[in-house]
């Protein structure tokens, strides 16, 4: 199992408000991965996503043990989030430089061919397999809600004016609703998860490219990056890339 991840602040962005996280244990085949993509003015989305990561993943870090099924890896998912979200909340009520913030999360907890993906607001995770990409979580987002009433395509959900209005984000309500997804990975097939820094420029067939296309895993995640930059880069760019 490897895992890698890049990040990015893209072109037009002074700061780089996304947060990543990876933790591979090639001895006992499990593997934790988290893309946060931070909210709420300039240094508030920093902290948001930075704190949410870091309680996040030290909350599974604990509870982590060899043999995790789904069920398991779900529970100790959803506390984390949880832990992150409240802390993350009573961050943003301490003062006026951090009312409002918040990060989207989408993370991905691997114990050998089991997989449970977790997701709050517009990060994605993909499955990659077979040279077909499938995305696995839901946006929380006005334009995905409007698609899912039918009264919004998805192609017009691309110029959609409030597209990147997230109906779901950690940290600012007092409470969270994260979704979860049970997926498989068998030898050679990959999870991708990314902020929509990623998903808003490229297109699930040109990830798909750019995964098999090109077997140099090392790079993949900085080729994907360049596309997005080189297409204006308006957000930052986060990319995490596992193959079993």
């Amino acid at each position: 199992m490897i895992a890698i991840g890049a990040s990015d602040a893209g072109k037009r962005r002074k700061e780089n408000q996304d947060s990543f996280y990876i933790d591979v244990s090639h001895s006992q085949g499990q593997a934790i991965c988290v893309v946060c993509d931070g909210m709420g003015g300039a240094r508030a989305g920093n902290v948001a996503s930075d704190m949410a990561i870091q309680l996040f993943t030290a909350e599974l870090k604990k509870r982590q043990k060899p043999g995790m099924n789904a069920a398991y890896m779900q529970a100790i998912m959803h506390d984390a989030v949880m832990a992150a979200n409240a802390l993350t909340y009573e961050k943003s009520l301490e003062s006026r430089q951090f009312a409002g913030m918040g990060t989207t999360i989408v993370a991905a907890c691997v114990d050998g061919s089991d997989v449970v993906v977790m997701n709050v607001g517009d990060s994605r995770a993909y499955k990659i397999a077979r040279q077909e990409i499938r995305r696995i979580t839901n946006d929380h987002s006005v334009a995905e809600e409007l698609m899912r009433r039918g009264e919004l395509t998805r192609e017009q959900a691309k110029d959609y004016p409030a597209k990147n209005y997230i109906t779901r984000a950690v940290g600012t309500e007092p409470e969270v609703i994260p979704e979860f997804y049970v997926e498989t990975l068998e030898p050679d097939e990959y999870l991708l998860l990314c902020s929509d820094g990623l998903s808003n420029l490229v297109e699930d067939q040109e990830i798909l490219f750019e995964v098999y296309q090109n077997k140099e895993i090392s790079t993949c995640c900085d080729r994907l990056i360049a596309l997005a930059n080189a297409r204006g880069g308006p957000d930052n760019i986060t990319v995490i890339l596992l193959k079993r």
